[in-house]
């Protein structure tokens, strides 16, 4: 996995803030898990990282290119959602390569 650096992210929908000024850097070859209730903004950070939600303010860089604003495939990287989504019959990586 490419370096990743979330800087001052936050998201609204309309009025509702849901995420404030979020710092975080994922080393290249780091492990990273996100663990919290449900509601608190896992999968949304998750959507804004691949491109599939907008992020409202801040900046996220991946490989050291900030890829805030640009489209989802184009910026080299895949998202699975959970288990429900998933083809029983396909391995992960044939999972994560069917949406690309």
């Amino acid at each position: 996995m490419s370096h990743v650096e979330i800087r001052n992210v936050s998201k609204q929908f309309g009025a509702i803030k849901v995420m404030h000024d979020l710092e975080l850097a994922i080393e290249n070859g780091e492990f990273c898990a996100l663990l919290g209730p449900s509601g608190c903004g896992k999968s949304t950070l998750l959507r804004m990282i691949a491109g599939l939600e907008t992020v409202t303010a801040g900046t996220i860089h991946i490989a050291g290119r900030e890829v805030t604003d640009v489209a989802p495939d184009r910026r080299g990287i895949a998202m699975v959602f959970q288990s429900y989504a998933l083809y029983p019959h396909m391995t992960v990586r044939q999972n994560i390569g069917f949406s690309l």
